[in-house]
């Protein structure tokens, strides 16, 4: 083989002559001037190209697989579940270096050097826990915090379900969810945009997502998983709905970054209704309750996301059904205070509850792992035991109690016997996270006040109650007072409910009645900024001064919950960013909230569940099969009584007949 060198007026190119020909060869842009005939250029090297993080770190786990580069740690000798194949392989290795599995394997395969190994036989791994659609909001801690509580309990990534911080901060919602991992953090966050942004188009907060918004923000990190539940489902068949364009735009956006569009079904129950949601493109469903309605659900392509009760029915009549492929479903938390959460647990509860169901052992660890990954397309990143991915291990002494010893995340040991022992850092949140609350004014009593025309000696209302979807709506006679303003009526079980806007500074506020729900101790109240999925403060009490103060002491906080009783401000939880969170530790939160559950207990309260309302916190909630609901007022609907299926709008008291 010869080598000629290129002339004058070309940028560094040869000719390669290979057997008596020459080898022609595109490197480059075409050179200042033609080639000779059979003649081809060879150009300078470009100039090195720089290798992101993952790269570089999967070029290491490379040479360590080779037993060419020394790994980081070595877990050797436990039973491990492969949950590719749904087996467990005894007396295997892990291997891991720059924080991920670099090899699997029979124990003493691997001949390399590491610079610590960990005995685990007699020990039981399984991937790291991931949640398939959980809101952190809802445990109320800032996410280095939850970190410090799931990661013990096996949780080691979550599909953050975020438009709860999306209609406090849309602009920020994903700065926001990144910014815990990047200061290291050792939980794995990945955001799903929230397609509620606002809920409805009958409401404003502080964000908005459209198809830009979308498009520009999965573009922004790979970490961004997609788009997280569409629920807004009259905005999804109803081309006349309001709702219509901007929700299908932001499932366009998400189709053309190719990444997941997470659905929401509740209420969807008849066949017809299960084809359009998957018809849409809606790939999963956390709000499934009935059993022949998951079935259906997963037969026609979707993924199930079961909480609590779902996982206890769905798993029984799976069994029954003769189910053979569990890899259509996940367990998931959706919803759980960080009270609840320290007491029950997460992740490794819903595994339990799989597992006394009957569910298979290998399908149950899967369903919490491997799946999840699967269906968000981050099998790549978390969910196995296999070379590349992170290292999450959880170690468990009896896999069948769920019985927990270690967890590591990403090669670091962060939980031991139940305690956290990994970093918690220190974070500087933003004003745009700290300083939501902008009501504009001190609310006052007047403010809650419903009224009919003077002289009205009856005024029939409407009611709504907990978890009851009547359309129409619930009614009642009530009485009225001299000036005109309607009275709770505590014989009917009758109370107020009021939202207050906290994006606007308009303080507008719109008030209703309620059947079943809120104190019977007078002048006392409950308020909160939780309030599923918009976050207005919400408030129930037995006189409309009670109910102001309650929410002045919220606003006051710069978020949170009050409860007042006889006049007085007896309990309180600071949620001081977004008005969802705090950044404290679980337990600390969790004593909070036990002494407002305390207080609350000592107080009379209308319905079978008498305390602190915590069904409150998604009274607001305008998602199926909800339809007439309570929103902030809006131009045409001072009262905020829609319905949300046909947009018609309707006062919440009128002269009886």
């Amino acid at each position: 083989m010869t080598t000629k060198a290129g002339g004058a007026g070309r940028r560094g190119y040869a000719s390669v002559a290979i057997g008596g020909g020459l080898l022609a060869v595109a490197l480059a842009s075409t050179p200042a001037g033609a080639a000779a005939p059979g003649t081809v250029t060879l150009y300078d090297k470009p100039e090195p190209f720089t290798f992101d993080a993952e790269t570089q770190a999967r070029q290491k786990l490379v040479l360590v697989a080779l037993e060419k580069a020394p790994a980081d740690l070595v877990i050797s000798g436990a039973t491990v579940l492969n949950v590719h194949t749904l087996q467990w392989m005894e007396n295997h290795d892990i291997v891991i270096a720059e924080g991920r599995i670099a090899w699997v394997g029979p124990g003493g395969e691997w001949g390399g050097k590491a610079a610590k190994t960990v005995d685990a036989e007699g020990q039981w791994a399984v991937p790291g826990f991931g949640e398939s659609h959980k809101h952190i909001e809802s445990s109320h801690l800032t996410p280095e915090y939850e970190a410090a509580m799931v990661l013990p309990q096996g949780t080691t990534w979550i599909a953050e379900g975020s438009h709860e911080f999306s209609n406090v901060s849309g602009e920020h919602n994903v700065d926001f969810w990144l910014m815990a991992r990047d200061a290291g953090s050792p939980l794995k966050i990945y955001p799903a945009l929230g397609s509620a942004t606002p809920p409805t188009a009958y409401e404003v907060g502080g964000g908005y997502y459209g198809y830009d918004e979308v498009a520009a923000l999965i573009a922004s990190d790979r970490r961004v998983a997609g788009l997280g539940e569409v629920m807004d489902w009259p905005a999804i068949w109803n081309v006349d709905n309001p709702g219509y364009q901007r929700q299908w735009e932001t499932m366009q956006a998400t189709r053309d970054a190719r990444a997941v569009i997470e659905g929401h079904g509740g209420g969807l129950v008849e066949l017809g209704e299960i084809n359009a949601m998957a018809a849409a493109g809606l790939s999963s469903d956390h709000e499934v309750r009935l059993p022949q309605e998951a079935w259906d659900k997963m037969q026609r392509g979707i993924f199930l996301q079961l909480k609590y009760d779902g996982i206890q029915a769905g798993v029984t009549y799976f069994l029954e059904k003769g189910l053979k492929d569990w890899s259509n479903i996940s367990v998931t938390t959706d919803d759980r205070d960080a009270l609840a959460s320290l007491k029950l647990g997460t992740m490794d509860y819903n595994v339990k509850l799989a597992l006394r169901a009957g569910a298979p052992l290998e399908a149950a660890y899967a369903m919490a792992s491997y799946y999840p990954a699967r269906h968000w397309h981050l099998e790549d990143q978390v969910g196995s035991l296999a070379p590349g991915r992170h290292a999450d291990v959880v170690l468990l002494s009896d896999p069948e109690a769920v019985a927990i010893t270690d967890v590591y995340a990403n090669g670091k040991l962060v939980g031991d016997d139940g305690e956290y022992v990994g970093p918690i850092p220190e974070i500087e949140y933003p004003e745009w996270a700290t300083d939501t609350m902008n009501v504009g004014r001190e609310v006052v009593a007047d403010d809650f006040a419903i009224r009919v025309p003077a002289g009205t000696e009856r005024a029939t209302v409407a009611l709504r109650q907990p978890y009851t979807f009547e359309d129409p709506f619930l009614t009642a006679e009530v009485a009225v007072d001299a000036d005109g303003s309607v009275l709770r009526d505590d014989a009917q079980s009758i109370s107020k409910v009021g939202l207050t806007d906290r994006y606007q500074g308009t303080g507008a506020v719109s008030a209703m009645f309620w059947r079943n729900i809120g104190p019977k101790t007078p002048d006392s109240a409950a308020s909160c900024s939780v309030s599923h999925d918009l976050h207005n403060i919400w408030s129930v009490g037995s006189s409309d001064h009670a109910m102001a103060m309650a929410t002045n002491k919220v606003v006051a906080m710069d978020g949170g919950c009050a409860l007042v009783r006889d006049h007085e401000i007896v309990a309180s939880v600071r949620y001081e960013i977004g008005g969802l969170m705090t950044q404290r530790p679980a337990a600390e939160v969790a004593a909070d909230i036990e002494a407002m559950f305390n207080e609350a207990d000592r107080m009379e309260w209308h319905g079978e569940t008498p305390g602190w309302p915590r069904r409150m916190i998604a009274a607001f909630l305008t998602a199926s099969p909800r339809k007439w609901v309570l929103v902030s007022p809006y131009a045409g609907n001072p009262d905020g009584f829609v319905n949300l299926v046909t947009g018609e709008v309707h006062p919440v008291a009128w002269p009886a007949e």
